[in-house]
């Protein structure tokens, strides 16, 4: 007789993305938080600029991705940094777009829109599902992660408009993000909007809330920050980040010996 609650653990088991729990949503913000205070450092401070970074992390994330897709489960060191070098490299794409070609941050936060809106379209039509739950295929994992650089680097574009463009100030632009949402998760408790929707809505808007932290804390006094650094500000983020992985990975074993004792028995 199949004893189908086994089954349903090892599927869940074979999914490459983790459960959205709290430490989840902490996680990423911290992530886009370094993707946006590394970037500068490494651009900046390290004297690399823009294109050559962008290569370079393009190279380390390739790696690191391959890593990932040859995977059979989701492994919280791996996936995770995936998500932070993913962060950097959405932000140099922005950053590039506008800092080096001249385009208009209205202009990238559109054009990011889109090519998320399409990414979107075609994995529906090709999977019939956007759910994060059911990444246990090739073909879904990679929607997945061209999805999350689209929404890292549409982030990065939004957050900046709002900050620097249209003079809200950091402070200001990370409580428009954190009030919007909070507004998401009224209207999916409250409500009852769609899980799914309501996951990439504030998958989104915690990019541009990370930015928004990464330079209120990074950034001079003079530029409306807290004049910590960049250096500082991600050596923090990334030790935060280091420290809830590493739990994860703990709590994932104990998992994981469980069912296999489970098995066993």
């Amino acid at each position: 007789m199949t004893d189908y609650s086994t089954v349903s653990q090892r599927r869940r088991m074979l999914n490459k993305v983790p459960e959205v729990t709290a430490i989840f949503w902490i996680i990423k913000v911290l992530a886009t938080t370094v993707g946006e205070t590394a970037a500068d450092f490494l651009g900046v401070n390290l004297n690399l600029g823009e294109a050559v970074t962008a290569l370079v992390m393009s190279g380390v994330l390739a790696v690191v991705l391959v890593v990932q897709f040859r995977l059979r489960r989701y492994v919280p060191g791996v996936y995770w940094l995936a998500v932070v070098l993913i962060s950097i490299v959405g932000t140099l794409v922005s950053d590039l777009l506008v800092d080096n070609l001249g385009v208009p941050l209205w202009a990238t936060t559109v054009v990011f829109a889109v090519a998320l809106a399409i990414t979107f379209l075609v994995w529906f039509r090709v999977e019939k599902t956007l759910s994060i739950h059911s990444i246990h295929t090739t073909g879904r994992e990679a929607f997945y992660w061209l999805a999350v650089l689209f929404t890292f680097a549409l982030g990065t574009s939004a957050g900046d408009l709002l900050a620097e463009q249209l003079n809200l100030g950091y402070l200001l632009s990370l409580g428009v993000f954190a009030g919007a949402i909070a507004l998401v998760g009224v209207a999916y408790s409250v409500f009852k909007l769609n899980a799914v929707l309501s996951f990439w809505i504030a998958y989104v808007l915690t990019r541009p809330l990370g930015a928004s932290t990464g330079d209120l804390l990074s950034q001079s006094s003079k530029d409306g920050g807290l004049g910590l650094g960049t250096t500082s500000t991600s050596a923090l983020f990334l030790s935060i980040i280091l420290i809830l992985v590493v739990v994860l990975s703990i709590r994932r074993m104990a998992t994981g010996q469980r069912v296999g004792d489970l098995d066993a028995a």
